[in-house]
């Protein structure tokens, strides 16, 4: 597979990804809504070896052990890492956002009641056994 390429709403940070998106999910927990302002956040997860920002620097947060990544700019949030070996990549912000194809829902005991779909993805309460 091509590297997957993506950016910010303002193209000030811009990175690069190799190898096969993996854990493809349509995140439903509280930070991530918070966060991300958003219903649910679809994450992609990378080996982080295989990722790198390729133009600008992006704004760090560390939250509860974990660090997220945004433009200081115009606020895009972009990556999420627990770990030292994975870096999760909010998917819409991939310039082909249809390279990565959600297989599941995590962290539903979080959902919002409006926020529900019809596509038949398994459904985990927190994360994926």
């Amino acid at each position: 597979m091509n590297p997957i390429s993506g950016s910010c709403l303002c193209g000030a940070i811009q990175y690069e990804a190799a190898g096969e998106p993996y854990n493809v999910t349509h995140c439903h927990c509280t930070d991530c809504r918070r966060s991300n302002a958003a219903a649910f956040v679809t994450w992609a997860s990378f080996k982080r070896c295989d990722f790198r920002f390729t133009e600008g620097e992006p704004k760090q947060i560390e939250w509860a052990g974990r660090t997220r990544t945004f433009c200081a700019n115009c606020g895009t949030h972009l990556t999420f890492q627990s770990d030292a070996a994975e870096i999760d990549v909010t998917v819409c912000t991939f310039s082909d956002p249809t390279l990565a194809i959600p297989v599941d829902h995590t962290w539903t005991e979080d959902q919002i009641p409006w926020a529900t779909s019809n596509d038949n993805l398994p459904r985990h309460h927190q994360r994926r056994a």
